[in-house]
């Protein structure tokens, strides 16, 4: 038996007996311990739910490793991917791969309403996972994702790639440097719309799909592709539109410069102006207000998707991005862009960089699990990102109503009817 096999079984046998481990183990059965050098460079043994879509970059993403197990309800996906992995056990069932028990780490790539069982799942295995953005289809399951993955301890990461990229991090140091001044006002927009779909009456899936597995906690409906593979995300049922398919890109960014917590109030208006039985709007407006933190000021940020943005933002050329209001000047940024407008008299001043750039978003997630060393966008700040996106739903959903959110007791006092958006109730057979 090699060395890492031993260490390794050691820690899963302490880890059983409840015996204490030390820090350095990150309290996972299956870290590889850093000073082993063996053990560092050893590949480890993933398994890949999705593997098509957002799950084939993903898979792509971490194809550095050895990838033993690949689920996907579609048998024509599966079988693609598996071409590439012949040696992979194929799965239909995500909750069948979990029970591997010689995995070092899981990828879960699904639609929304597919994230929180599996990743809760792994969880409770003590299994490093990654999870496509945003992390749950409700604030519910954001908050058990959140807990579960703080009692696990192991190595997280949800799946905002553009949080590792250079720019974004140039940004952060600008405004956390000071160089627009004190900030009370953010806007954030994205030129995205709805794709219009139909509701079937009846319908059989195709043979090569596992749908009834595809639909797992959400309400039965008859298939349609129209609702299927990309486009779930126009449903309530599976998704959560234009803002929770982009909100984690793009709001990540003045959450992560200004240390932004959860919003105390948030107001939604928006529309659907296409011909579809799509349940999402095409155009969304949401106003958050965040509260003051430490000597940070209070922060009011505006969301616009499908069309709309602030007043005077045709000037920039921007389909998509966020604007910075300071008091001294105005940072514009994008996924690969950023530009500085100072105040007339006011001068830019040059920031040093101090966040180091990334290794890569997933290899941070890889070597994490190898090392102990840190993710950068672990589930406990994916979680605060998707909350945030989903309030300005659930403001829309409750009937466009002001929401006055208590984060600690996980609703809005004064309108009763967004808790029914706020934690649903799962199909018969699935829980989480």
């Amino acid at each position: 038996m090699s060395r890492h096999v031993n260490r390794r079984d050691f820690i899963r046998k302490a880890l059983a007996a409840g015996t204490a481990i030390p820090a350095a183990s990150m309290l996972s059965s299956r870290i590889l311990l850093a000073d082993d050098t063996t053990s560092a460079n050893e590949k480890l043994r993933l398994g890949v739910i999705g593997v098509d879509g957002r799950g084939g970059s993903n898979l792509s993403g971490v194809s550095s490793e050895n990838i033993v197990a690949l689920c996907d309800i579609d048998d024509m996906r599966l079988d693609k991917a598996a071409a590439s992995y012949p040696d992979a056990k194929k799965f239909n069932n995500c909750l069948d791969l979990l029970e591997m028990n010689d995995l070092d780490g899981v990828v879960v790539s699904t639609p929304d309403h597919m994230h929180a069982i599996p990743v809760a799942t792994a969880l409770r295995k003590k299994l490093p996972t990654y999870c496509e953005k945003p992390l749950t289809h409700s604030i519910y399951e954001a908050r058990v994702l959140r807990d579960l993955a703080i009692q696990a301890g192991v190595p997280t990461q949800m799946g905002n790639q553009i949080h590792s990229e250079s720019n974004y991090r140039r940004v952060v140091e600008a405004i956390q440097g000071g160089v627009i001044g004190p900030i009370r006002r953010v806007h954030v927009w994205h030129g995205g719309t709805v794709a219009p779909g139909k509701r079937s009456k009846e319908s059989t899936p195709p043979k090569h799909v596992h749908y009834d597995l595809w639909l797992g906690p959400a309400p039965y409906r008859p298939y349609d592709e129209s609702s299927f593979h990309f486009n779930w995300r126009w449903w309530w049922d599976f998704g959560g539109g234009t803002l929770a398919d982009f909100v984690c890109h793009y709001v990540d960014l003045p959450v992560w410069a200004l240390n932004l917590t959860l919003p105390e109030v948030i107001t939604a208006e928006g529309s659907k102006n296409y011909e579809g039985d799509n349940d999402t709007p095409s155009k969304l407006k949401v106003e958050y207000e965040f509260p003051a933190r430490g000597l940070l000021p209070a922060v009011h940020m505006t969301w616009h998707h499908g069309g709309g943005m602030p007043d005077g933002a045709e000037e920039y050329g921007k389909g998509s991005a966020v604007l910075f209001e300071g008091e001294d000047g105005r940072l514009l940024a994008d996924y690969g862009t950023r530009k500085v407008f100072m105040n007339t008299g006011k001068e830019e001043k040059a920031i040093a960089q101090t966040i180091p750039d990334s290794i890569g978003h997933h290899k941070e997630w890889i070597e994490s699990i190898k090392t102990g060393s840190r993710t950068m966008s672990p589930f406990t700040y994916g979680v605060i990102l998707t909350e945030i996106g989903h309030l300005g739903n659930v403001s829309y959903r409750a009937g466009q109503k002001r929401l006055e959110w208590d984060a600690d007791a996980m609703q809005a006092p004064n309108c009763p009817e967004a808790d029914q958006f706020i934690k649903r109730e799962y199909r018969e057979g699935w829980t989480l």
